[in-house]
C-alpha cells in the first residue's frame, strides 16, 4: 500500500516537473485563439496594488519580513490607499495610441490584495477609502478603445499564510495552493468570480501553480488565452532562438514592476522598441509594464517612454501586427518580420549608425531573393518628396546579386524638429522569397561529471545549410536563484569546434559549481548570425 502511495506521489511530481518545462501539456488553449494571440504583438502590463505607496518591491517586501511588518502591512496599508488622481481613460488612450492590443491588469498580486470587488476577503480595494471596482474601471476602459481585456492573477496568497500561520514565502511545497485546500478554494472563488462579472476575458496571465486555476478559467471562458500556466512566458530577456507557436515575453521599463520613487534605471525609449522588434522577429509578444504612482497618474517617465513607442508604432505598426518570423531573425542591425500568409518582408534596421534624414543607404540582404513582382519602400514614406528638396527623387531601388539582394534607400520622413530621429527605419520589400536554407542545430543531452566540476555537453547539427564548414558550440548559464520566468543573467561560453559535416558533437563546460543549477544550449555560427537550439536544464544528481 505505501509503495503504491509513493508512486502515485512520484507520478505526481515527475508531472509536474513536466508542466514546468513544458507548460503546454494539457493545455485547453485553442489553436485558433493561439494564432490570434500572435496576431497581437504588443500588450500593456499594469502593476500596482495597495503597496504601490511605499515605493517598494510588489508583494515580495512581506516574504521573511517581521510579524509586525506584515500586520501592519495587512491592516494600516489599506486604510491609506486613495488613489484621486485614477483615471485608467487616461491610460488606455495613451495606450491605444502607442499601438497596445491588449492589457493585462493584476487584479491580485501575491500580497493577496485584491483590486476588484471580491466577497471572498476584507483585504481588498473596496476596504479602502476608495471603495471602487479598480478591475472593472480598468477592463471597461481598455475595452472602450478597443484593447483587449486581460488579467494577471497570483495563485500565492500571503494574505491567507499570514491568517493561517504559515511563513510568507514562494515556490516551495509548504505554500503550494495544491498543499493548502483552503488556499486553493479561496483561489477557484476569486478566478470565478473574475471570470464570471467581468465580461469576456480574452488573457489570463496565472503567476504561480495553474493547475485547477487554468482548467476553471477555460471553463467559464473556452475563448480566453491562458498565457503564464500554459505557453512559454521568458521575463525580462527575450530568448536567443525564436520559441515554437505562441510565446509572450514580459518586460519593465525600469527595473521595477511596481511604482518606484527611488534606486529605478528608466530604459530609453529606444531600448523598449528595440526589444518590440527583437521580440516580434523572434515570433514572440511584448507585455511592456507600466506601474502607476499611488494617486494613479503615470509616472512621466514611463509616459514618455510610452508616447516615443507611439510615434513609431503609428509609422511602423504593420510590421508589428500579424507577422511571424523570417528564415533568420536578423542580419546584423537589420531585423525582420514577415507578414503573415504573405511574401512580404520588413527588415527593421537599426540606426546603429545613425541614419542622417535625407541621406542614401546602401544595403545588402544575403538572406532574401527579389522575383518579378518585388517592390521596396521605406514605410511611411511615399517615395517622391523630400521636404524642400523637389529636385531629389527619394524612391527606394533594388538589384538582385549573387551575393543578395542590393537596396538603396532614402530616410525622408520628418518626424522630429531636429530631424535626428533616432530609432529603427522598416524597409518594406514585397513579392520577396528566401535566398538560402539556414542552418540547424539541436540541443542534446548533458552527462554530469561531478569528480572533474564539469559536464559532457552534446549537440546535433542537423543541416549545414549549404555551408562547407560551420563553428558549432555551447552557451551555458547559471539560474541558482532564479524562479521559473527570471533568466536575466547572461550566457556564458563554453567551447566551440567547426564541423564539416552533420551529426553528433561533444564539449566539455568546466568549472561547474557542484551544488550548481545551469541551464546550457547549443548553437551554429552562420556567417550572417548565429543560430541556437533549445535551452535545456544541467543540475547535479
Amino acid at each position: 500500500m505505501k509503495r503504491a502511495l509513493f508512486l502515485m506521489v512520484l507520478a505526481a511530481s515527475l508531472l509536474q516537473a513536466q508542466k514546468s518545462e513544458n507548460p503546454e501539456i494539457g493545455s485547453l488553449n485553442k489553436p485558433e485563439r493561439l494564432e490570434w494571440f500572435r496576431d497581437l504583438g504588443f500588450g500593456l502590463f499594469i502593476h500596482w496594488s495597495v503597496d504601490s505607496q511605499l515605493g517598494v518591491v510588489i508583494s515580495h517586501s512581506m516574504a521573511g519580513a517581521s510579524d509586525d511588518y506584515n500586520r501592519r502591512f495587512i491592516e494600516e496599508l489599506p486604510k491609506t490607499f486613495n488613489p484621486r488622481k485614477f483615471d485608467p481613460r487616461d491610460w488606455a488612450a495613451l495606450a491605444k495610441l502607442a499601438g497596445i492590443k491588449y492589457v493585462v491588469f493584476t487584479t491580485k498580486h501575491h500580497s493577496g490584495f485584491t483590486m476588484w470587488d471580491s466577497k471572498t476577503t476584507q483585504f481588498g480595494v473596496m476596504n479602502t477609502p476608495l471603495r471602487r471596482d479598480i478591475t472593472r474601471e480598468v477592463l471597461d476602459a481598455f475595452r472602450a478603445q478597443g484593447i483587449r481585456p486581460g488579467i494577471y492573477f497570483s495563485p500565492d496568497d500571503f494574505w491567507w499564510l499570514v491568517n493561517n500561520g504559515k511563513d510568507v514565502q514562494r515556490n516551495v511545497p509548504e505554500v503550494a495552493p495544491a498543499n493548502n485546500p483552503g488556499l486553493m478554494k479561496l483561489d477557484l472563488a476569486q478566478v470565478r468570480e473574475l471570470m464570471t462579472n467581468y465580461g469576456p476575458i480574452d488573457v489570463v496571465f496565472f503567476d504561480g501553480p495553474a493547475e485547477q486555476l487554468r482548467e476553471l478559467a477555460w471553463k467559464l471562458q473556452p475563448d480566453t488565452v491562458v498565457t503564464r500556466g500554459a505557453i512559454q512566458t521568458p521575463e525580462l530577456y527575450v530568448p536567443g532562438v525564436p520559441l515554437p507557436g505562441a510565446w509572450e515575453t514580459c518586460f519593465t521599463m525600469g527595473t521595477a514592476w511596481q511604482y518606484q520613487p527611488q534606486n529605478e534605471n528608466y530604459k530609453s525609449g529606444g531600448q523598449v522598441i528595440d526589444l518590440l522588434v527583437e521580440t516580434r522577429a523572434k515570433g514572440g509578444n511584448l507585455l511592456l509594464n507600466v506601474g502607476p504612482k499611488p494617486d494613479g497618474e503615470l509616472p512621466i517617465e514611463q509616459e514618455e517612454r510610452l508616447r516615443e513607442v507611439a510615434l513609431w508604432m503609428f509609422v511602423n505598426q504593420e510590421a508589428i501586427y500579424a507577422t511571424r518570423p523570417w528564415v533568420i531573425t536578423n542580419e546584423g542591425n537589420v531585423w525582420f518580420t514577415k507578414k503573415k500568409d504573405e511574401d512580404t518582408l520588413y527588415a527593421i534596421v537599426k540606426q546603429q549608425p545613425r541614419w542622417v534624414r535625407s541621406e542614401w543607404r546602401d544595403f545588402v540582404l544575403k538572406s532574401v531573393q527579389a522575383t518579378p513582382q518585388t517592390e521596396v519602400s521605406v514605410v511611411g514614406q511615399n517615395g517622391r518628396v523630400l521636404e524642400y528638396r523637389p529636385g531629389v527623387n527619394p524612391k527606394p531601388t533594388f538589384e538582385q546579386k549573387p551575393d543578395g539582394l542590393h537596396v538603396r534607400a532614402m530616410f525622408t520622413h520628418r518626424l522630429q524638429d531636429n530631424s535626428r530621429w533616432p530609432n529603427p527605419i522598416v524597409l518594406k520589400l514585397t513579392h520577396v522569397k528566401p535566398a538560402f536554407t539556414p542552418p540547424k542545430v539541436e540541443t542534446g543531452r548533458a552527462v554530469w561529471n561531478r569528480a572533474e566540476s564539469s559536464a559532457e555537453l552534446s549537440g546535433v547539427l542537423t543541416d549545414l545549410g549549404g555551408n562547407a564548414s560551420l563553428e558549432v558550440g555551447f552557451q551555458i548559464r547559471s539560474i541558482v536563484g532564479l524562479d521559473a520566468s527570471d533568466r536575466s543573467i547572461p550566457w556564458q561560453e563554453a567551447g566551440s569546434i567547426t564541423v564539416t559535416q552533420t551529426g553528433p558533437f561533444q564539449l566539455k563546460a568546466p568549472n561547474l559549481k557542484s551544488d550548481g543549477i545551469y541551464e546550457y544550449r547549443a548553437y551554429v555560427k552562420h556567417p550572417l548570425l548565429t543560430l541556437y537550439g533549445a535551452d535545456h536544464r544541467l543540475a547535479p544528481k
